[in-house]
């Protein structure tokens, strides 16, 4: 094994040897599996949605209801939440322990599987008696030693791209966790930094490119996250739809029942009623291209 040619491009020699595991063997093949009963990677949508944060045990029983009632698969939701500044607002603060323990409380109380996320290697046995996800951030997506922690869990894992990783960097991180024989990942694009955004609010750009080309090469399942890549409540509409369009094989969405009011990220949420009629119009996109949401 070499590294003559580095680069962000993918070459012949990433696919055979930088990962052999995370990479298609032929055109047709792809990874479809079960996740709590919902199938990954075929021709059904999985819908992850809910708040950015778990505020309170009101709020994210509140959010359970509402979001499997309207067709979500999936309650999201942090109680350790990654911020790019280490000062706290009096607004936010991470509920940690006591988050998750809501978060339990939801997930037997309303049978619903969820997704949430770890950011240290310490809360993964914690964690993990929760989850049906592992979600591992963008910041944490090259902390390979954390990858094959929360790999060695064997609990399915959603990787985020970082905002300023090329597919190949991706593809690298995804095949640490394949390397500790745990085949159950899904890749997650949310927004990459770019020199312009298209609004002063605006952080990232929705990457809805990097669907066809990720799927040209490997067979693990890639779902969009409109939400973080727009910033901007107003374009999750059309940029949810654009990525089932894409071929994006879920969709994660903030859904929060007062979003101005939100403790993090109140411009990016949608609201119940907003959720309701995107979901329709999700449903009819996906059937356009031969797929549906999933039930």
């Amino acid at each position: 094994m070499d590294n003559k040619f580095p680069g962000k491009d993918i070459t012949i020699e990433d696919l055979k040897s930088k990962f052999p595991l995370v990479s298609k063997k032929n055109s047709k093949h792809k990874s479809v599996f079960e996740i709590a009963g919902v199938e990954f990677g075929g021709s059904q949508i999985p819908i992850f949605a809910g708040p950015n944060m778990i505020e309170s045990k009101e709020l994210i029983f509140d959010v359970v209801e509402n979001v499997k009632k309207i067709g979500a698969n999936f309650l999201r939701g942090g109680a350790f939440k990654p911020l790019t500044f280490p000062y706290r607002s009096k607004k936010y603060n991470e509920t940690r322990e006591e988050g998750i323990k809501w978060l339990l409380n939801a997930k037997e109380e309303f049978n619903f599987p969820i997704i949430t996320e770890v950011m240290e290697e310490k809360y993964l046995p914690l964690v993990s008696k929760v989850t049906d996800i592992i979600q591992i951030g963008s910041r944490n997506m090259q902390n390979f030693p954390f990858l094959t922690a929360c790999a060695k869990t064997n609990l399915p894992i959603m990787l985020k791209r970082h905002y300023g990783a090329s597919l190949r960097d991706w593809l690298g991180a995804a095949e640490y966790i394949l390397y500790e024989g745990n085949n159950k990942l899904i890749l997650c694009e949310r927004g990459v930094s770019v020199p312009h955004t298209h609004r002063s609010t605006s952080r990232f750009l929705l990457d809805l490119q990097v669907i066809p080309a990720a799927q040209e090469v490997t067979h693990l399942p890639i779902i969009s996250d409109p939400s973080h890549a727009t910033f901007w409540r107003p374009w999750v509409n059309s940029m949810t739809l654009a990525s089932i369009a894409a071929g994006a094989d879920g969709i994660m969405l903030e859904v929060h029942p007062d979003p101005d009011n939100s403790a993090v990220d109140p411009l990016q949420p949608i609201d119940y009623v907003e959720f309701k009629k995107l979901y329709k119009s999700m449903e009819k996109v996906a059937e356009s291209i031969g797929k549906s949401i999933a039930k």
